[in-house]
């Protein structure tokens, strides 16, 4: 018999064991835990060991993705109050970005809105937007997130320290909507905002702040 064999006739005859109950201590293995021979039964305990703990860090790793999940649902949540107890319109892009850095420990965030109605045009946020930068923000489907590539965006943003990594958020009314507005985020750590890093939450930012931010424009 080979050994295939052999595994085939011991998973069709569970009783095999149970009839030679003395192969259990009598087989000898070599555990690469202990480096030395072991029965049968201490080898099955090994693998059942090694199981349970690859069960517990598979816990611990659900656990902490669980509590960081937990830490951004609150702080979109209060994010999401600050936008709502703003009273002024023309103060809500300043609340909107600010709130952002305060509750998300962002160092950079600002924002361009275009097409704004005439009572609005006075804002900061109103400030001219290069044809250029337009086109970019039309052809963004979702987030862009990656090194500063000197890109126009990014030096709408205001600090001391060069912008390193940013992420760029396109404002549309609704999925398939133009895009009437940009909302960037910048940071002078390179790693911050990566090409291959989940943009998941930042739709969510971009879609509730451009829900928020939409009364603004000639719509």
């Amino acid at each position: 018999m080979n050994s295939s064999e052999i595994v085939t006739y011991l998973l069709e005859n569970p009783q095999f064991f149970e009839e030679h109950a003395e192969l259990l201590s009598t087989v000898r293995l070599t555990s690469p835990v202990m480096g030395k021979a072991i029965s049968l039964q201490e080898r099955q305990m090994e693998v059942v060991r090694d199981k349970y703990r690859t069960l517990e860090l598979k816990l611990s790793d659900l656990m902490r993705n669980a509590e960081s999940n937990l830490d951004i649902s609150q702080k979109f949540q209060r994010w999401t109050r600050e936008l709502l107890q703003t009273r002024n319109d023309i103060d809500l892009p300043h609340v909107l970005t600010q709130s952002m850095k305060d509750i998300f420990g962002l160092p950079h965030a600002t924002l361009r809105v275009w097409n704004v109605t005439p009572e609005f045009a006075h804002g900061w946020f109103a400030e001219a937007v290069s044809d250029d930068a337009r086109l970019f923000a039309k052809g963004l489907n979702a987030p862009f997130c990656g090194p500063n590539q000197d890109f126009e965006a990014a030096r709408w943003l205001e600090g001391e320290t060069p912008v390193a990594s940013v992420a760029m958020l396109p404002l549309r009314s609704a999925a398939g909507a133009p895009v009437f507005g940009l909302l960037v985020l910048g940071s002078d750590d390179a790693s911050r905002y990566t090409k291959d890093m989940a943009t998941d939450f930042l739709v969510q930012i971009a879609d509730t702040a451009a829900a928020a931010l939409h009364f603004l424009t000639q719509h």
